[in-house]
């Protein structure tokens, strides 16, 4: 052990109370905090041959770094989906770092069994049936390539082939469909060696981000006979659109294919009797993605996979080697997702659901929506902006006022550079249906009424210096 690491371990009360210290200043200032900040002029010094010691390091980061960093926590980071940590989740946080749980098993210590608990929870609150297993992964996308894994090896099995031990050589392409995919789907696609060009994208209904169920079934019937994969949407990204599930589910009595559903933060819906509607049928998928640093406000990062056929999944992810055994009969996370190590990120979700319930995160969905619809009556009745989309859920999707022809993702970037400069508020660009665009995501457990007000006079200020 070196003398700065033997000085740290015998003082480390006194640095965990500084640690404490900074933390309280941060969770009692994020509320004033720039919702983001351009960085200016870090300089890298590398690596000292001789360290300061965390004291030192601790007061440096304070006073040097701290300053930089943005308030994502708090009430008016309306960028991406991104929910600010509960108090609950933050102190499971903290405890994971602590406890440092490599959670590959459960045999090991407690950890494994309170993922267990935590992820039969979730499937409470999500309304998911016994049937269904899960773990917890990095986010959305490993989600995602979980579900799709799994999917291509049930796809090559229809072939007669094992994908995870023969690979794709020789195996006619897998044939993919969906609506609006996001992102991280064409990811895991590349990922997986499938190919991003696998994907076939359905018109969608006129005005929608919704998946033309006719095409669907043209899709089928055109390829019937063929393993096919469907990708449903549960909550778009631009206009927090649905795919109607239950009749996609309903298609599998006449053709045979695996429905993934990407729900990364529409499943959240179902935490709602207003909304719980829009994911009907998502009890049916074979594999689903829901993330819980989005609307559970857990923090970075988590997110759930769950799987109808965790027979497959153990074929592709199995870790067999001579110190871990070879018993895969009753799989350990190990041999269900991609990471050997894994990090207790089950346990801030433990917390907050604990902490909070069913009715606390039905609280954090309804008054999120609420924000999103006040923010959307002040776009109805101004002459500066207008709406791209009508309001469903959580993300607001809008644009200047005026011709078409006037609005370019130049301008868009540059107003809301200038937003984001001010401080107030921070919002993301976007495209919809070929038109520039402006998200704002609500999914922080502390926006309230004051915050949308903020915003707004943000986005109006900004407006009229342009």
């Amino acid at each position: 052990m070196t003398g700065k690491m033997r000085e740290d371990g015998k003082q480390i009360r006194r640095l965990l109370d500084q640690v404490v210290q900074e933390a309280v200043r941060f969770y009692e200032q994020v509320d004033s905090r720039p919702a983001a900040l351009t960085p200016m002029g870090y300089v890298q010094e590398g690596l000292p041959m001789v360290g300061d010691g965390t004291m030192r390091v601790l007061e440096r980061f304070r006073t040097e770094h701290a300053p930089g960093m943005s308030g994502s926590a708090g009430p008016r980071y309306l960028g991406f989906v991104t929910g600010g940590a509960t108090p609950a989740s933050l102190v499971g946080d903290w405890l994971v770092s602590l406890y440092d749980q490599n959670v590959t098993g459960l045999d090991e210590s407690i950890a494994g069994q309170m993922e267990l608990e935590t992820i039969d929870m979730l499937k409470e609150l999500f309304f998911l049936p016994e049937e269904f297993s899960g773990s917890f992964v990095t986010g959305a996308t490993m989600a995602n390539f979980v579900g799709l894994a799994q999917a291509r090896q049930w796809a090559a099995r229809q072939s007669g082939v094992d994908a995870s031990q023969q690979g794709l050589y020789g195996l006619p392409p897998i044939r993919l469909a969906s609506g609006a995919p996001h992102s991280s789907v064409y990811k895991a696609l590349s990922m997986l060696g499938m190919g991003r060009q696998s994907m076939q994208l359905l018109p969608c209904l006129e005005h929608r981000e919704a998946a033309d169920l006719r095409h669907l079934r043209r899709f089928l019937q055109e390829n019937e006979g063929s393993p096919c994969v469907i990708v449903a949407n549960a909550g778009t990204v631009n206009t927090v659109d649905y795919d109607d599930l239950e009749a996609i589910a309903e298609l599998k009595q006449e053709y045979r294919f695996w429905l993934h559903v990407d729900a990364a933060f529409g499943g959240f819906a179902a935490c709602s009797p207003r909304y719980r509607h829009l994911v009907k049928g998502m009890e049916q998928a074979d594999s689903l993605t829901i993330d819980a640093h989005k609307w559970l406000n857990v923090p970075y990062d988590s997110a759930m996979q769950f799987t109808r056929h965790k027979d497959l999944q153990t074929e592709v992810f199995q870790n067999n080697a001579a110190y871990l055994g070879k018993d895969i009969d009753e799989p350990e996370f190990i041999h269900l997702t991609p990471e050997n190590s894994r990090r207790f990120r089950a346990l801030p979700a433990w917390f907050t659901l604990k902490a909070y319930g069913r009715r606390g995160c039905r609280e954090v969905v309804e008054r999120n929506v609420e924000m999103a619809r006040l923010l959307t009556e002040k776009l109805e009745q101004s002459g500066k902006f207008r709406l791209l989309a009508p309001t469903r859920l959580n993300v607001v999707c809008f644009t200047f006022a005026g011709d078409r022809e006037d609005i370019s993702s130049t301008r868009i970037r540059s107003f809301l550079t200038k937003v984001k400069e001010e401080g107030d508020a921070f919002l993301t660009p976007t495209v919809y249906q070929g038109v520039p665009g402006i998200r704002a995501a609500f999914s922080n457990w502390r926006t309230g009424e004051e915050d949308v007000e903020r915003t707004w006079r943000a986005l109006c200020r900004v407006r009229d210096t342009l």
